[in-house]
């Protein structure tokens, strides 16, 4: 387990996989800035950790992933123009951290998923939901307004026909709707969601690492419009693959008819 300054999150490592829980349950996990200084923190670990192949986020609880803002500090935290600066700051830190990622990141949804936390969550590769999970950024009620970057990603998810029903009627989606529009890959049962993600997470961390953060890369990549940057930068880890380790044991494993043990070398 990590040690945070904080225990509003926790961060543990299991069977190469590392969780990232929001642990704010009795504000349904709503983000304190606290919490915001941590994600940083928390995710800067797992991406140096060799051992972790896959980062699991998800809310203490049971009742949300995240809420959104926690509103309660804003008179202390985001009373004014200056105080915004500071909680902006430290709060897109936090966003970049989960942006930028190499690992393949993914959301465990469980009920509410609002405002901020539906931002949390886009910012995941992945996204599994329970079936009475719901969705929603309800800005318009509150007077908020979000930064361009989020609702960008929003619209390349859903579509901009969908991102403007959601934000100009501030309503929420059910867990099938979601998955409907995008914002979801996988619906399951609240006794089997634990179960399902760690199979999967599984899955993946058995694949080549390398492999698959070329392949993360070249998303994200196109996803930005396919800067020349970018694509250089995806064609590095390409050839990298090419020159691994990893793409010979591939290889032999394949001509031997075993499973391949990869090393991310």
């Amino acid at each position: 387990m990590l040690e945070l300054n904080t225990d509003r999150m926790r961060a543990e490592i299991a069977d190469g996989i590392g969780w990232m829980t929001f642990n704010n349950p009795s504000r349904h996990n709503a983000l304190s800035l606290e919490m915001w200084r941590a994600i940083g923190e928390i995710v800067s670990h797992f991406e140096g950790d060799k051992d972790v192949r896959v980062i699991v986020m998800t809310g203490a609880g049971g009742k949300a992933f995240v809420s959104g803002a926690d509103i309660s500090e804003f008179d202390k935290q985001r009373s004014n123009s200056e105080q915004k600066e500071e909680y902006a700051r430290i709060s897109a830190s936090g966003s970049h951290a989960l942006a930028t990622v190499t690992k393949p990141l993914i959301a465990m949804v469980e009920g509410y998923c609002i405002g901020g936390g539906l931002a949390t969550a886009l910012a995941a590769d992945i996204r599994f939901a329970s079936p009475d999970s719901s969705f929603g950024i309800p800005a318009a009620k509150l007077g908020l307004g979000y930064e361009y970057a989020g609702l960008a990603k929003l619209a390349r998810v859903v579509g901009p026909a969908r991102a403007r029903d959601i934000l100009f009627s501030a309503r929420f989606l059910s867990a099938e709707e979601a998955q409907n529009a995008g914002l979801v890959q996988f619906i399951s049962p609240r006794d089997r969601i634990r179960n399902d993600v760690i199979t999967y997470a599984k899955q993946i961390a058995t694949n080549a690492p390398l492999t698959v953060a070329a392949a993360k890369a070249a998303i994200n990549a196109y996803e930005r419009g396919g800067q020349i940057d970018d694509v250089e930068a995806v064609e590095a880890l390409v050839s990298a693959c090419f020159d691994s380790d990893d793409y010979k044991e591939g290889r032999r494993a394949f001509a031997e008819k075993r499973p391949p043990e990869f090393t991310g070398r």
